[in-house]
């Protein structure tokens, strides 16, 4: 829920500041003039922004190193960071997958994703 809830706090953040404004249709045959609707308060941005939202929670990573909610960020942890740096020297690192799989999100951030 917090990973939700910081994804659409940064993407209503993002687009709040948004001049913009939407013509609402009329209904035919009603003589109902357009409304004019400020974008930044329309449900049409939180549509917008809650489109891809579970998408954006494959960004984050599981960070071993942080307790908490605080194991889930985006970027790369430092373990990876370090075994990374460690293959790079030519040190042989098993993780039971393939290297080109390493920057792939974890099992554990893919069922945020679902949930």
């Amino acid at each position: 829920c917090k990973l939700l809830s910081t994804e659409l706090q940064e993407e209503l953040s993002r687009t709040g500041r948004s001049r913009e404004v939407l013509e609402l249709g009329q209904v035919l045959d009603t003589g109902k003039r357009k409304r004019h609707v400020p974008y930044s308060v329309s449900e049409t941005r939180l549509e917008e922004a809650l489109e891809n939202l579970c998408e954006r929670i494959l960004d984050y990573s599981v960070h071993a190193e942080r307790k908490g909610s605080l194991r889930y960020a985006k970027g790369q942890s430092q373990t990876m960071a370090t075994l990374k740096g460690l293959v790079q020297k030519g040190v042989k690192v098993d993780l039971g997958i393939p290297l080109e799989l390493w920057d792939e999100p974890s099992v554990e951030v893919t069922f945020l994703k679902k949930q």
